[in-house]
């Protein structure tokens, strides 16, 4: 369609627009479909209306990189940029005001966003880099962890999982209470609270205010007793950061990391389940079946609000200075003068997506995810000689959210390998032996076997 037939700029506000409620269970279903209506109607920007406040959504390939990368320096992701929150239009009581509550990096701009992030480009690069003992260390790590899931999986046999529940989400979340240097015991209830919060449960709030609380008294410790650890790295890099601010940040690697991580393995698994030719492609390597992925089915579907600080011409709309701007990555994605130039019969497919971000806010756990996935998919399919979805793939529940593209639940039948594959050596060195069965008595693997129906 032709940009004639688009709306025109014309005194078109915001809040003259009809927009249509996003997140409904079309969305939900198929949001591929709800950006294509959109884009049909209204070009690469659309009015949307997001739990009753209206935004626009931004689809283009080329618009949403723009915004992105923001090379003019007009876009914002300052709170105190948007015009209705300032001016008290915003309702209190709106859903998704949590998310944006928390006042750390994310909502930054300028030297004080470049600060943070170089601080976190420090702290993460040991923990990112293979040639590195703490990366070697991690790696060795993850392969641990994903052995000791699917061992608790195993247990008696043949049988049914939620592998979201019981291997994708405490995988990663097992790897950032390791990042974060909690002791032990209490990673376990960390570890617990972080998924209460996530889950957005009637135990949230606590689980927010506990976790608050656990990364405010982690960083206090790590002040007086550092360790090969992302906070006291941090420290290291930026010694002026306070306790509070610290434990915002810190906060992140969970919320952000963990959760885009879990639905990220969740994806994958599918993608491997589902695709004849994927599954067999497993062996020349799963960071192509990542990437590939990471393209056709972003986690981070969209990301949280930027907003211009001046009026400034997008798609065929004005958009007015403090207007709230969601730009949808797999909208982009989606985006016809983007998917015109990918083979899909391709298995290396390309790099030049936006999934993990561009400009000034992009992501810098990439590696970090990429590795933590690429073992969990693999150890999975090493140890089960039989692994199938128990539900049509079209029939798989997704999470109601405007920012994420994960799965509620991943329900699958498997069969352990008759002799399950040893862990391959990491860097050079020799295999770990297979792992001795994880403890029974923790609150964490009481509550995971729970899930599989033992009570160990």
């Amino acid at each position: 369609m032709t940009s004639d037939a688009w709306p025109r700029p014309a005194d078109q506000t915001l809040a003259s627009l009809a927009a249509e409620p996003l997140l409904t269970r079309d969305y939900d279903a198929d949001p591929g479909a709800v950006h294509e209506r959109l884009r049909a109607a209204y070009g690469p920007v659309a009015p949307v209306g997001l739990l009753g406040v209206p935004v626009w959504m931004v689809l283009g390939f080329d618009e949403v990189r723009e915004v992105l990368r923001d090379d003019s320096g007009v876009w914002s992701k300052r709170l105190d940029s948007w015009r209705d929150l300032t001016e008290g239009r915003v309702p209190a009581n709106w859903p998704l005001a949590p998310a944006f509550a928390v006042n750390s990096s994310a909502f930054q701009d300028g030297s004080a966003l470049r600060q943070v992030r170089d601080a976190w480009t420090a702290a993460l690069a040991p923990f990112q880099d293979r040639s590195h003992p703490l990366g070697r260390d991690l790696e060795r790590a993850v392969h641990r962890y994903a052995d000791d899931l699917i061992t608790v999986l195993s247990e008696g046999g043949a049988g049914y999982a939620d592998l979201c529940a019981q291997y994708a989400r405490p995988l990663p979340l097992m790897v950032i209470n390791r990042l974060l240097g909690f002791p032990t015991a209490q990673g376990d209830e960390v570890f617990m609270d972080i998924w209460r919060m996530l889950d957005a449960g009637p135990e949230a709030a606590q689980a927010a205010g506990r976790l608050m609380a656990s990364m405010a008294g982690l960083a206090a410790a790590k002040r007086s007793r550092p360790g090969d650890d992302v906070p006291s790295y941090l420290l290291a890099a930026r010694p002026e950061f306070g306790v509070d601010e610290l434990a915002r940040e810190l906060i992140m690697l969970p919320v952000l990391a963990g959760d885009v991580t879990a639905s990220l393995i969740s994806n994958t698994i599918v993608e491997v389940l589902v695709d004849p030719a994927v599954r067999a492609s497993r062996a020349e390597g799963v960071q192509e079946i990542v990437n590939r992925v990471a393209l056709a089915n972003p986690v981070m579907a969209n990301l949280t609000f930027r907003f211009p600080r001046t009026d400034v011409k997008l798609g065929a709309f004005t958009i007015a200075a403090g207007d709230p701007v969601m730009v949808s990555i797999a909208g982009a994605h989606a985006d016809p003068l983007f998917g015109a130039a990918i083979d899909p019969g391709l298995m290396r497919s390309t790099r030049g997506h936006l999934a993990w971000g561009v400009g000034p806010h992009r992501c810098l756990g990439r590696q970090l995810a990429t590795t933590m996935t690429t073992i969990a998919v693999d150890r999975l399919f090493d140890r089960f000689a039989g692994l199938r979805l128990a539900l049509p793939a079209d029939q798989l529940p997704w999470r109601p959210s405007p920012f994420v593209r994960a799965l509620r639940s991943l329900p699958v039948r498997f069969e352990p390998a008759a002799r399950p594959a040893p862990r391959p050596a990491a860097s050079g060195t020799p295999p770990e032996p297979a792992p001795a069965a994880p403890p029974a008595r923790s609150a964490l693997w009481r509550f995971l076997r729970a899930l599989r129906g033992d009570r160990g």
